[in-house]
């Protein structure tokens, strides 16, 4: 396992470096003068201008600006924002815990609802209900986010008046934050109906970011069960007499959790993708908002040093991923 391990981190250091030559070079290609930008409406002198670039290392060819990003990032500096003046990465932490705590409802959300949805409708191929499920799955994965959440919106809290339209908890409950996750922080600070506001404030976000990795995850989990089921190993589990539920349960959906787990892990990207545009819709404090206002504020240290970051998150999922690999199936350890 140990080797498997250090194989599957020995491809991220390329990895890593691809992408940060990538973020890199499309941060020059964007327009813009950084240093007019620092300047906002003031008029700068021409030898203050070329005493600041000279500062920022941006006089110097190209590759050598690229090899000293780089060491930079190995000593963990990404930079410092050109609005706010505050490094990156501390940023960067400051935002995630926000981004993660959506991310990880509409993943459990997704996963709970979508595995169980294509199981059965393996299951009931050919039925109402397997038709139902995928056409279901069908709609969501064609419906455009900013649409589907702007719907969502206007129906459950212009309408209803069920759900608060922006942000993470009412302005009425102020705590010090804790861990960064508002449901836990709202629990910790022992304010009754913290929680709950927490709660309705996280619903709307979490069902249109999660939209369109469950209609994946169970047209996925569907497939990968038709397939298993008609195996020959799950026809003899069946000839002994074992009960449904094992066959199905045991036999058939560990064996096909393997595209699935493949599936769940590409979905993380989708996600981080989608936050960007469901933070904005919902102005959640994320690092989707935070990227899109970089991007408006043409803040570029920020966009690259996201751009990275992000990507990071990316790649250690994967590993995570190709872990699993070999825990659900021993043989690909081999």
């Amino acid at each position: 396992m140990l080797r498997f391990f250090l194989g599957r981190i020995s491809v991220l250091i390329p990895t890593f470096l691809g992408v940060s030559l990538i973020a890199f070079a499309f941060i020059r290609l964007l327009p813009g003068d950084p240093v007019m930008l620092m300047s906002g409406e003031r008029v700068m002198a021409p030898a203050r201008h070329a005493e600041i670039m000279h500062d920022l290392g941006l006089d110097r060819p190209v590759a050598v600006q690229y090899l000293s990003y780089l060491g930079n990032l190995l000593h963990g500096d990404f930079g410092t924002s050109i609005v706010t003046k505050r490094p990156v990465l501390t940023e960067f932490l400051t935002l995630f815990p926000a981004t993660l705590e959506l991310s990880l409802c509409a993943m459990i959300l997704a996963i709970c609802l979508g595995v169980p949805a294509g199981v059965f409708a393996a299951v009931k191929r050919g039925t109402w209900f397997d038709q139902t499920v995928m056409g279901v799955a069908l709609v969501g994965y064609s419906m455009p986010i900013f649409w589907w959440g702007l719907l969502l919106i206007i129906v459950f809290s212009g309408y209803l008046h069920w759900t608060p339209v922006s942000g993470r908890i009412s302005l009425m409950y102020f705590f010090k934050p804790v861990t960064g996750f508002m449901l836990i922080d709202s629990l910790l600070s022992g304010q009754a109906g913290a929680f709950k506001s927490a709660l309705s404030y996280l619903i709307l976000p979490t069902v249109v970011l999660a939209t369109i990795p469950l209609a994946v995850i169970a047209r996925q989990t569907r497939s990968a069960m038709l397939e298993v089921l008609g195996e020959d190993y799950v026809r003899t589990a069946r000839s002994k007499g074992l009960s449904t539920f094992r066959v199905i349960g045991v036999h058939a959906l560990r064996n096909a959790m393997i595209p699935v787990v493949t599936t769940i892990g590409l979905q993380t990207g989708v996600l981080l993708a989608g936050a960007i545009l469901t933070e904005t819709i919902f102005s959640w404090p994320g690092i989707g908002k935070w990227m899109v206002d970089a991007v408006f504020k043409r803040d570029y240290t920020v966009v690259q040093g996201g751009l990275l970051l992000i990507s990071v998150i990316i790649m250690v999922v994967n590993l995570v991923v190709d872990l699993l690999y070999g825990l659900i199936n021993p043989r690909i350890r081999h």
